[in-house]
């Protein structure tokens, strides 16, 4: 009995990374920066929200970790054969503008966690550019994943700084569970950017891909299913870690923030010093983790797109536009963030935008995908796991488009609000 359980627990552990890494990553900088907000300004009041887009997560990975573990093909692959040259151009078009936006984000996460120690951008966005490439480029998937591992244990610093500052936890608690809506358009857009940034299209593409890269197959796929589980419960409790420190402090004391380094600065004299350092922590750690996997993910999307060789273990020689695109989207993200002058809140708004867009049609090329039955044999979505996922994607899609007109036009869905009384 015990040796089967060892036996059981080593394939896990052997399995485990795509769906927490991919989970952790989904928490990047402008992650961090939504759910800081949504602390601040409405306390507890959007804990029940995240539990829902958890949940969401949830399936979206778990129909991405099974599809590539069965076809042993990655998502834009699987979208060039059974949808055509036509949508899968215009999903990398699409994918790549919006991964550049968001890689300069998290460079910007990184500027911002190290000038909160005083140290200037134009030194430390250029020195962890380059860590980030030179330790792929002279990497393989398995010392790469170990990397992401560390990475993802700074995310703790968070559960520490919630803990430190000892909020009333029987309210925390009863909001979690508690629906909750206010009636201004502001609530709303924070909300679905909570979710939004939660659910991410370029997530769909890397865990599919990281799933092929590391050789798992539909026989291990229930170890899978449990490191997506793992990751989408980890994702969960950092992301209501830093809206609970945000409201017990800053919305408790009626303190506004416009950027994360306005909350980590701010928690200082209300909460400590070390609670303020954990929180900087764990920008640095989330916008690193991010500014690898959000290049990846461009890079494998490509190359699956298109038939090139690809993977983290080959060399420069063995997969040149795979290297290729991963090199250049770090140095158009990184210099973006660099830029003088340059808005990096308009940055993060534009990318935002731009896979607010993409995220509906990927939603649906993967359940369409994964309900296939001649693509994935008895692994396709049974009857109830396919209606599930239907519904959770239409909620998106109606989501993501409430989000882009609240985002292009703030006053018609202010005036919407009104006119249905809420």
């Amino acid at each position: 009995m015990m040796k089967n359980m060892r036996t059981r627990l080593g394939l896990f552990l052997a399995v485990m990374g795509p769906g927490v890494i991919t989970a952790f990553a989904d928490n990047d900088a402008g992650g961090i920066a939504t759910y800081a907000a949504a602390g601040a300004t409405y306390g507890y009041g959007l804990l029940f929200t995240l539990l829902i887009s958890t949940v969401c997560l949830a399936i979206a990975q778990e129909i991405s970790a099974r599809t590539g573990a069965v076809t042993g093909r990655g998502l834009s692959d699987l979208i060039r054969e059974i949808f055509g040259v036509k949508w899968t151009f215009f999903a990398m078009i699409v994918l790549l503008i919006a991964n550049i936006g968001t890689t300069a984000s998290e460079f910007s996460g990184i500027a911002t966690s190290f000038e909160i120690f005083g140290i200037n951008k134009f030194v430390a966005v250029p020195i962890m550019a380059f860590v980030v490439w030179w330790a792929v480029l002279k990497g393989n998937y398995s010392r790469i994943e170990k990397i992401f591992f560390v990475l993802c244990a700074t995310f703790l610093s968070y559960i520490i700084s919630g803990a430190i500052i000892d909020p009333p936890w029987e309210e925390v608690l009863l909001a979690t569970v508690t629906p909750n809506f206010a009636s201004d358009a502001n609530f709303l857009m924070i909300a679905i950017g909570l979710i939004g940034t939660t659910i991410t299209p370029w997530g769909q593409f890397y865990i599919q891909a990281a799933v092929v890269d590391k050789g798992i197959t539909a026989k291990y796929y229930k170890y899978t299913f449990w490191d997506v589980m793992f990751g989408a419960f980890f994702t969960w409790l950092i992301a209501f870690f830093i809206i609970v420190a945000t409201a017990a402090t800053l919305n408790a004391n009626n303190i506004s923030i416009e950027t994360v380094k306005d909350a980590a600065i701010a928690l200082e004299p209300l909460a400590g010093k070390y609670a303020s350092i954990l929180f900087s922590f764990g920008l640095f750690g989330a916008s690193m983790l991010a500014a690898f996997i959000l290049p990846l993910s461009s890079a494998y999307a490509v190359c699956e797109a298109f038939g090139f060789e690809s993977g983290i273990s080959k060399n420069p020689k063995e997969a040149p536009i795979f290297f290729g695109v991963y090199t250049a989207i770090i140095i158009l993200g990184a210099g973006i963030a660099l830029w003088p002058g340059i808005s990096l809140t308009m940055v993060m708004l534009t990318s935002q935008v731009v896979n607010g867009v993409l995220l509906p049609p990927i939603l649906i090329f993967m359940v369409l995908i994964a309900s296939n039955e001649s693509i994935m044999g008895k692994y396709q979505n049974s009857t109830w796991y396919n209606a599930v996922a239907w519904i959770f994607t239409i909620v998106l899609i109606i989501l993501t488009f409430m989000l882009l007109l609240s985002t292009v036009a703030p006053k018609f869905i202010e005036s919407i609000i009104k006119l249905i009384g809420l």
